[in-house]
């Protein structure tokens, strides 16, 4: 029980964190400037003839 207890502590609190870091980061790379471009042609892929 002691494992569990010391494995809950920590996704209480830096596993909330990462999430949110992950997140954060997430968004930033798709508000950046350059985005726009790499998510077009990301978004075309399977519209390609190969």
């Amino acid at each position: 029980m002691e494992t569990y207890n010391a494995m809950r502590h920590f996704a209480d609190s830096w596993g909330l964190l990462a999430m949110t870091a992950f997140f954060v980061g997430a968004i930033l790379v798709t508000l950046r400037p350059g985005g726009k471009k790499a998510a077009d042609a990301a978004a075309n892929i399977p519209l390609k003839d190969d």
